[in-house]
């Protein structure tokens, strides 16, 4: 077993998306979620910024051996931070745990031609309800900022590498979150 752990936010909170054992459920004291853009991707994902007054709730998981680099290929958009306000979890032990998030001055707002991927948000939701039910999906969409960004609506053929399907319950409920938070999809067009 490791003390190097992840504290997961987005889509590292779908369990579907990785196979990193050893993950329980904790929240961040000092962070918020905002929806970005950076030139090393082509669409907006998920970032954490720091914010005093703020928790939010994710996934802690060990990381193995210790070794970042599989993870640090996934996240390589984004620095790894070390997370020292990890109120809640579940370990014997204060874990080492870090974040990662884009630093500033290398993200910017998501646009048309940087759009959040509805199917990656699919995937960031089904987690968030798996793990924390529908009050933790209440509370995933009032801790993160930046609802008036373009979603492109990719569920039908979709560009997120690690999607997952949808039953029509979960697809209501993002549809219902997102009309909400004043938030609407934008067709794929060809």
């Amino acid at each position: 077993m490791t003390d190097a752990f992840f504290f997961g936010y987005g889509s590292l909170v779908n369990r579907a998306t990785h196979d990193y054992g050893n993950a329980h459920q904790a929240s961040a004291r000092g962070w918020r979620r905002v929806w970005r853009h950076t030139a090393l991707r082509p669409v907006a994902f998920l970032t954490a910024v720091p914010d005093p007054d703020t928790r939010i709730d994710g996934l802690i998981a060990g990381v193995p051996n210790g070794d970042w680099r599989a993870l640090d290929a996934r996240e390589h958009a984004y620095d790894r931070i070390d997370l020292t306000e990890l109120p809640d979890h579940p370990l014997p032990f204060p874990p080492r745990v870090a974040i990662y998030s884009i630093p500033p001055g290398k993200h910017g707002t998501p646009t048309m031609a940087h759009p959040i991927l509805l199917s990656y948000l699919d995937v960031v939701v089904q987690g968030y309800l798996r793990e924390f039910g529908e009050a933790g999906v209440a509370r995933f969409f009032d801790t993160t900022d930046g609802w008036s960004a373009p979603i492109l609506d990719d569920r039908a053929a979709p560009h997120y590498p690690r999607h997952q399907p949808l039953d029509p319950a979960e697809t209501t409920l993002v549809d219902d979150m997102l009309a909400r938070h004043g938030a609407a999809p934008v067709a794929l067009t060809s």
